[in-house]
C-alpha cells in the first residue's frame, strides 16, 4: 500500500485508513512470528536476531514494496493482449537456429513478451522507431551484436521501464578496449590500493591460464585449504548503488582434476573445505569479488552519470586462483560468460550457459514493468518520501530498490553478492536511510526468514553436486514432466519446425561433408532420463549420417523402476545431401583420383583430382577384380570438385576395362550355378546386387543377419545362399567360428558339386585375414569341393569415424589396414581365388557411405510397388525369433541365435512390393 498526501483533512476517512493498516501490520507480525514457530532454528543461526528484532521501519519498508508489487501484478493481469511487452533479440552473428538463440525466444515468450529478432540495431525495425526509445520493453545484446548497441542505443535517453543485457560503465572497465583490468588501477584515486587482482589480468581475454601450484606448508601445518581455478557468474543489476549477484554454478578444475566442470558452488566449497571453512570460503570469495566491481564502478562514477540505464544489467565472468588459501586472487574478468576450461565446451559450456541465461531473464522478469504508465501508475509522482518518511528516496532509487525487494523475495538461483551487511554506512536515527541501508536491512530480513524456514542439509551435501549431466540423467523420483528442454547438436542444425518441448518430431538437411552428428538432448525436470535410440542408450552419441536419409530416436524415461519406461519419444530424421554436382553440358575434361586429401591412407600416392591420360591404344577386358586403377569423372576444371559431374563418376582399372555383363549372358552364364556367400553385411550387398541383375528385380531383401537361401533365383535355375558373420553380438565364447559358420553355410545349400558350377563369395568389411582363407582351403578340401570356385571380397573402407558405442580407426589403423588387404590378395592369389579389391576402390570415395554405424555400406537397395502378382518361391531363411514370410522357415540353431542384433527392418516385406537398388549408389 503506497500512502500519498492527503487533500482532505475529515478525520473519517484517516481513521479507516489507520485501521487497515494497522490490520495488515499485526498480519505481517503474526506471519513472521509463525515461521518462528515452525521448528527450532539452525545451529548457524542461533544467537543471530530474529524477525522481531528487524526494525519496525524495515517491516513497514517491506510491506509497502509488497503491496505495491501485488498491486501491479492485478493491473497486469487485467490488460489485454496489446498491453504485452516488447522484447527485442539482436543476435549478431548467431544463427536462428543457434539454441541460445531459440532459448531467449522460448522463455520471453512464457514470460509474455512479444520477440522481435533482428542482427544488429541498424537493422532492427523496432529500435529506428522514435530513434530507438520507446516501443520495446527489452533489449538483448548478444555477443557480436554488443558494439552496434553501445555505437547506436543512447543509453542516457532511455526510458525507466526499458532493460537492456549491457551497463556501459563495466564494458569499458573489463573489456579489452578499455585496456581491461588495467584501466581501473591508472585512476589516481586507485593507486596504491590493495586490490586483489594479478597483473596479468590485463589484456587479452582468451589467454591460457595455468593451474596454480600448491604452497608449500611448514612441517605439522595443517594442509592447504584449497588448489584450484574457478569461473564464477555474476549478475550486476545497479552500478550506482552497487547490486549483484552470484549463480549457484560454477566452473571448477582443481590440480587433481585440471580439466574444469560445472558444479554448485557452495556443494563444491563444502566438499573441500568442510562446512565451517567453507563457509568463511564463500565470505571471502564474495569480499574480492565485490572489492573488485567497487574499483570498476568508481573508475566511471562520471560516465555512468550521463550514460544511465535504472534497469540495466551485466553477466560478469570472474576467473578465481586459489592457490592453497581460502582468500582467492581475480585473475580475469570476461564481460560475457566463458566456458573454455570446461572438458566438454560445445556441450557442457551451452548447457550450462543456457541454464544460467534462462535463470537470469525469470530473475530479472520479476522486476520488470511492462510499461512508462505501469511505472508512473505504480510509483508516487509527486512526492520524495512515501510511507510516512520510511522511503525518502527519489524515483529512481525507489524503483531499484522495488526491483531488489523482489529479487530478494523470490526464490532463484542467484544469491547476493554486493551490497553485504559490511557495506552498510551507520546511519543516525535523525536523517533518513540511504538506498542501500534499505538494501542491507532487506536482504537480511530474507535471509532470516529463509534460514529459520529452512531445514540443515548437511547430511545430504557431503559429496561434491556435479551439475555437467544436467537433464541427461535421472535424478531421484518420478519423471513429472517428461519433456526435453532443448537438442544440444555439433555441428548446430537447423531444425524443422523450430524446436519447442511440445514438438516431437524434427527434420534437419546436413551437407554433403557433415559426415557426423553429436547430440545432446537435455530435460527439463532432472528425474527424467534421457537415453538415445533404445531405453538403455547412451544420453549422448556421435551419430554417423549417411548419404540420404537417417533418423535418431530420443527417449524421455522414468528410470525409477528397473526396467526404464518410456514416457515420450523425440525423433529427429536427418538428410544428408549427396556430393554437390555440376552437370555437364559444355566441353570437359577428365579427372582421376585414387583417394581424398582428408584421408591420405597412401602416403607416396597423389591425392584429390588429377588431369586424367587417357591412352589411345584399345582396351582389353580386365582378367582379375584387384586390377589397380582409379576413380574418372567429368570436371569443368580438375582444380575444383565443384565444377564434376559426379553422377558420371566410375572406377576405371589401369589398362583395362570391366565390362557389365548383358542380362540374357548372364542369366545363362548363371543357370545351374549354386553361388554361397559368406561375410558381413558389405557381402549381402553384393548378393543382392546379383540376384537383381539375374531376376531384374528383388522379390525378397532384409538386413539378415542369420541364414538366407534363396531357390527361385533364374527361373528356379539358380540357387543363392547367404551366411553372416562374424555373429559380434554373441559373447565371445558363444560366437561360431569361421570354420562352423562355413560348414552350415555347404550343409545349407547341398547337393553342390565339385566344379566351378559351385562358387564360394567370401569378405567382409575388416575382419577378414589370410588365417580364414587357408580355412576355406581346408574346409572345401574335406568337403570334396576343392575344384569349387572362390572368389575374395578383400576389405573395405570403414569405422573411419569417431562413433560411439563402436571401434573407430586411426588413420595410423587404416593405413595398417591396406598393408593387410595387400597380404589377403596375395594369400587370395596363391590358392588360386579369384579377387576382387574393394578396400582400394572405396578408400578414395570414405564420405559416401550410407546407413550404418560402421560408415562401411556403399549400397541400398529401394522399395517399389509391384505390377505383377506374387511369385511362388521356395526361398528359405533362417531366424532365431520370427517366421517372415510364407516363404520361409525357421528353425533355432547356435549359428543362428541373433538377439542381441537390433534391426528394424529384418521382417519381410508385402509380395506386393519389389526392390531395386538406388540409382547412383
Amino acid at each position: 500500500m503506497l500512502l500519498r498526501r492527503r487533500r482532505c483533512c475529515s478525520w473519517g476517512p484517516l481513521l479507516l485508513l489507520l485501521g487497515a493498516a494497522l490490520c495488515v501490520f499485526y498480519q505481517t507480525l503474526m506471519s513472521a512470528s509463525n515461521r518462528l514457530r515452525s521448528g527450532p532454528p539452525p545451529a548457524d543461526v542461533r544467537g543471530r536476531k530474529s524477525p522481531h528484532d528487524v526494525t519496525e521501519k524495515t517491516r513497514r519498508v517491506i510491506y509497502i514494496l509488497e503491496s505495491l508489487q501485488r498491486n501491479t501484478e492485478v493491473r497486469g493481469a487485467s490488460q489485454q493482449p496489446a498491453g504485452r511487452r516488447r522484447a527485442v533479440v539482436l543476435t549478431g552473428r548467431h544463427r536462428a537456429s543457434d539454441t541460445e538463440v531459440q532459448l531467449y525466444q522460448q522463455v520471453l515468450q512464457q514470460l509474455h513478451y512479444d520477440v522481435h529478432t533482428s542482427r544488429y540495431t541498424e537493422t532492427s525495425s523496432v529500435l529506428q522507431t522514435n530513434q530507438g526509445v520507446s516501443g520495446w520493453s527489452l533489449l538483448l545484446c548478444l555477443s557480436s551484436s554488443e558494439p552496434s548497441c553501445l555505437r547506436r542505443v543512447s543509453f542516457s535517453h532511455l526510458q525507466r521501464h526499458q532493460r537492456v543485457n549491457l551497463i556501459p560503465g563495466l564494458m569499458d572497465a573489463f573489456s579489452d578496449a578499455g585496456a581491461g583490468l588495467c584501466h581501473m588501477l591508472t585512476w589516481s584515486h586507485l593507486k596504491g590500493a590493495d586490490l586483489p587482482l594479478r597483473p596479468n589480468s590485463c589484456g587479452s581475454t582468451n589467454q591460457k591460464l595455468g593451474m596454480p601450484e600448491d604452497s608449500p606448508s611448514p612441517v605439522g601445518a595443517p594442509p592447504p585449504g584449497l588448489v584450484a581455478m574457478v569461473n564464477i557468474y555474476v549478475l550486476v543489476t545497479s552500478v550506482r548503488p552497487l547490486t549483484s549477484f552470484l549463480h549457484d554454478i560454477m566452473v571448477v578444475a582443481t590440480n587433481q582434476e585440471l580439466r574444469a566442470r560445472p558444479l554448485k558452488l557452495r556443494d563444491f566449497l563444502r566438499q573441500k573445505l568442510g562446512p565451517a571453512s567453507s563457509h568463511h570460503a564463500l565470505w571471502q570469495m564474495k569480499h574480492v569479488i565485490g572489492d573488485v566491481l567497487q574499483a570498476a564502478v568508481s573508475t566511471n562514477e562520471r560516465t555512468e552519470r550521463v550514460n544511465r540505464c535504472v534497469l540495466c544489467y551485466q553477466l560478469l565472468t570472474f576467473t578465481l586462483k586459489f592457490s592453497g588459501s581460502i582468500t582467492p586472487v581475480v585473475v580475469q574478468v570476461d564481460t560475457d560468460l566463458t566456458f573454455s576450461a570446461l572438458r566438454d565446451e560445445t556441450f557442457d559450456g551451452q548447457v550450462t550457459k543456457d541454464l544460467i541465461l534462462e535463470d537470469t531473464l525469470h530473475f530479472l522478469s520479476h522486476t520488470h514493468l511492462s510499461s512508462e504508465t505501469d511505472r508512473r501508475q505504480s510509483l508516487s509522482q509527486d512526492g520524495v518520501c512515501r510511507g510516512s518518511d520510511d522511503l525518502c528516496l527519489s524515483e529512481e532509487e525507489f524503483l531499484l530498490l522495488l526491483q531488489f525487494q523482489r529479487q530478494m523475495s523470490a526464490p532463484s538461483a542467484f544469491h547476493l553478492l554486493f551490497p553485504s551487511s559490511s557495506s552498510s554506512s551507520s546511519s543516525s536515527s535523525s536523517r533518513p536511510l540511504s538506498i542501500s541501508d534499505h538494501m542491507v536491512r532487506i536482504s537480511s530480513y530474507y535471509n532470516l526468514l529463509r534460514n529459520i524456514s529452512s531445514r540443515s542439509d548437511d547430511a545430504s551435501s557431503n559429496q561434491e553436486s556435479d551439475v555437467s549431466s544436467l537433464g541427461g540423467a535421472a535424478g531421484k523420483g518420478r519423471c513429472g514432466n517428461p519433456h526435453l528442454r532443448q537438442i544440444y547438436t555439433d555441428p548446430p542444425l537447423t531444425l524443422t519446425p523450430p524446436f519447442s518441448p511440445g514438438v516431437k518430431e524434427y527434420c534437419a538437411e546436413v551437407t554433403f561433408d557433415t559426415v557426423t552428428v553429436r547430440i545432446r538432448p537435455v530435460t527439463f525436470s532432472p528425474s527424467c532420463a534421457v537415453h538415445l535410440d533404445e531405453h538403455r542408450g547412451p544420453r549422448m552419441a556421435n551419430y554417423p549420417v549417411g548419404l540420404g536419409n537417417s533418423r535418431i530416436s530420443i527417449l524421455v524415461t522414468d528410470d525409477a523402476e528397473p526396467e526404464p519406461v518410456v514416457m515420450t519419444i523425440y525423433t529427429v530424421h536427418l538428410a544428408r545431401e549427396n556430393r554437390p554436382s555440376l552437370p555437364m553440358f559444355t566441353d570437359h575434361v577428365t579427372c582421376s583420383f585414387l583417394q581424398d586429401c582428408g584421408l591420405r591412407v597412401r602416403p607416396d600416392r597423389s591425392c584429390g583430382l588429377q588431369t586424367a591420360v587417357m591412352s589411345q591404344r584399345p582396351r582389353h577386358i580386365c582378367t582379375s577384380g584387384h586390377q589397380p586403377g582409379r576413380w574418372v569423372v567429368p570436371c569443368l576444371s580438375c582444380s575444383d570438385n565443384r565444377t564434376c559431374d559426379w553422377r558420371e563418376v566410375a572406377w576405371q582399372p589401369d589398362g583395362c576395362d570391366h565390362r557389365l555383363v548383358e542380362r540374357r549372358s548372364l542369366q545363362g552364364c548363371m543357370t545351374d550355378r549354386k553361388v554361397l556367400f559368406i561375410g558381413d553385411s558389405t557381402n549381402r550387398g553384393m548378393m543382392y546386387f546379383l540376384m537383381e541383375r539375374v531376376n531384374s528385380s528383388l522379390e525378397d531383401w532384409g538386413q539378415a543377419h542369420d541364414t538366407l537361401v534363396h531357390r527361385d533365383l533364374n527361373a528356379g535355375q539358380t540357387l543363392v545362399s547367404y551366411s553372416y558373420y562374424p555373429q559380434f553380438w554373441l559373447e565371445k565364447e558363444q560366437r561360431p567360428t569361421f570354420r562352423e559358420a562355413l560348414l552350415q553355410l555347404l550343409h545349407r545349400s547341398q547337393p553342390l558339386v565339385n566344379s566351378n558350377l559351385t562358387v564360394l563369395v567370401v569378405g567382409g568389411v575388416q575382419w577378414l585375414n589370410t588365417n580364414h582363407l587357408w580355412t576355406v582351403s581346408e574346409v572345401l578340401d574335406r568337403e570334396g569341393l576343392s575344384n569349387s570356385l572362390v572368389v575374395v571380397k578383400t576389405l573395405g573402407m570403414g569405422f573411419h569415424l569417431p562413433v560411439d558405442g563402436i571401434r573407430s580407426l586411426s588413420l595410423r589403423e587404416i593405413q595398417d589396414l591396406d598393408r593387410d588387404n595387400d597380404n589377403i590378395i596375395a594369400t587370395a592369389k596363391h590358392h588360386g581365388y579369384e579377387v576382387i579389391d574393394t578396400f582400394s576402390i572405396t578408400m578414395g570415395r570414405y564420405k559416401e557411405f550410407l546407413q550404418g554405424r560402421c560408415a562401411c555400406h556403399f549400397h541400398e537397395v529401394e522399395k517399389f510397388p509391384s505390377s505383377r502378382p506374387p511369385a511362388d518361391t521356395t526361398s528359405n531363411r533362417t531366424t532365431s525369433n520370427r517366421t517372415t514370410s510364407n516363404r520361409t522357415t525357421s528353425t533355432r540353431t547356435r549359428l543362428s541365435s541373433q538377439s542381441a542384433v537390433q534391426d528394424t527392418e529384418q521382417e519381410a516385406e508385402p509380395d506386393t512390393f519389389t526392390y531395386h537398388r538406388s540409382k547412383n549408389k
